[in-house]
């Protein structure tokens, strides 16, 4: 992907359907504060478009989502205190305006889902996954709370499913 290409696709196609698409296959459609910020902007503008009916969040590639970019996270250790806040504000103001479109929100996950990519799930209001499909909280392994996502991911799957 060159510099002036857009890590999210808006597709339009007829009868009301618009398509956000996660458009980073070489990199399993991990997400960094810019994606995070067209995903915003797109949403945004899809919610604001009357001739929406419906919206299909999906990406490009084998997988859905491998979560936040490593290298953005790398990044993010040497950030300040400050940075570090606003950009898991700007992660949880996506998942807000995801989860209170105005327009149902149908997820296709294809391969991994993981880290924030549930959190993406999570706030669809319907997600349609193939049978190979794995979602993961993975940075619970490296000591990491899901702490932005964890509200939407409860919500969607129930507490007892997220304590197991």
């Amino acid at each position: 992907m060159t510099d002036n290409e857009s890590a999210v696709l808006l597709k339009r196609r007829d009868e009301g359907i618009a398509e956000v698409v996660l458009n980073r296959p070489d990199k399993r459609n991990a997400f960094d504060d810019v994606i995070i910020q067209q995903l915003i902007s797109t949403l945004t503008e899809v919610n604001a478009d009357n001739s929406v009916k419906i919206v299909i969040l999906r990406s490009e590639g084998k997988h859905f989502s491998a979560g936040a970019d490593l290298g953005w996270m790398r990044r993010m250790a040497e950030n300040s205190r400050q940075e570090n806040l606003d950009d898991s504000r700007e992660l949880a103001r996506l998942m807000n305006v995801l989860n209170h479109l105005s327009k149902p929100v149908i997820g296709l996950v294809q391969g991994a889902a993981f880290g924030g990519a549930v959190g993406l799930a999570a706030c669809c209001d319907i997600v349609i996954a193939t049978e190979k499909s794995s979602f993961c909280l993975s940075e619970v392994k490296l000591g990491l709370i899901p702490a932005v996502i964890s509200p939407y991911v409860v919500r969607a799957i129930g507490e007892r499913q997220a304590r197991r």
